[in-house]
């Protein structure tokens, strides 16, 4: 599989890229010990994502570690900022920033803090952590380079249950309006939220069909199948003059046999046992 996956921009990405499910396993597994060494919560969220954000960071996203304000750079917004011990992770993996600063996570005077922060690390784009905000940045750094006819795109992941908060389909029908088919939303539906089941708190479906009637591209994938992740990212835009969205359906705790679609575990972290278990199951070194 070529570095550049989609052709309508010329620039190639300027870091050397290790293979994706290399890259998700170094997620979960600095993620696992993030949450253990720091008592903190989100492992779930973290694990569902891992292989969403190594397709991304892998095969995907042109960035460049050694610029990280690189004008051409696609940006990316991680707007479900609760699950920030893995994207700090795989910035570190790509070469933002050294992995050893990943043990501060959570401690006093960290920019490495439980929500996601760009205030002194590298690579992330926007502070997120309030539920909802993400999209409607996104639209706005998309119609931004569609105006100045920049040549990158604008990346989003969501989580299913911020999907509650309005401000997500104002956005939703904002991108549409706009014709911002430079905006790629990618959705982490795992099917649990905070204190229960999606289906239980708000039923989102029909998911997809909802994102088609307020005018996006839609596609439904296995969000841990990489090439099904690598095959819908080159499609983009799905349809022409229209904003994207990829409704990926993933397991809570992914990787982890006792944490896969375990509500408990949305704000456990794992005690010294269970992260050597989780270790071992995902093929990582304890």
């Amino acid at each position: 599989m070529p570095d550049q996956i989609y052709t309508s921009h010329p620039d190639e990405s300027k870091h050397d890229r290790m293979p994706s499910r290399i890259l998700a396993t170094s997620i979960r597994a600095h993620s696992l010990r993030m949450t253990h060494n720091a008592h903190s919560s989100h492992i779930g969220s973290c694990l569902s994502m891992a292989d969403i954000l190594a397709v991304l960071y892998a095969r995907v996203l042109r960035v460049d570690p050694a610029d990280p304000n690189w004008s051409s750079r696609d940006r990316f917004i991680l707007s479900k900022g609760h699950g920030a011990a893995a994207l700090y992770a795989v910035l570190s993996e790509i070469g933002f920033y050294p992995t050893e600063l990943l043990e501060t996570f959570c401690e006093d005077g960290s920019p490495f803090i439980g929500h996601v922060n760009s205030h002194g690390v590298p690579g992330v784009e926007y502070s997120t952590g309030s539920l909802g905000h993400g999209l409607p940045v996104a639209c706005g750094m998309a119609i931004h380079a569609q105006r100045t006819r920049a040549p990158h795109r604008v990346y989003v992941l969501l989580s299913d249950g911020e999907l509650d908060e309005g401000s997500n389909w104002e956005a939703a029908l904002f991108a549409h309006h706009h014709g911002l088919d430079n905006l790629v939303a990618v959705i982490d539906y795992n099917k649990i939220q905070s204190f229960g089941r999606v289906e239980e708190v708000m039923q989102l479906e029909p998911l997809a069909q909802k994102w088609a009637a307020f005018g996006w591209g839609v596609e439904e994938i296995d969000g841990h199948d990489h090439r099904a992740l690598s095959d819908s990212f080159r499609k983009i835009p799905f349809q022409p003059d229209k904003p994207t969205v990829i409704v990926a359906h993933t397991i809570k705790g992914k990787g982890v046999s006792f944490m896969e679609d375990r509500l408990e575990w949305h704000y456990r972290s794992p005690d010294d046992d269970q992260l050597a278990r989780a270790l071992a199951e995902i093929g990582a070194k304890p």
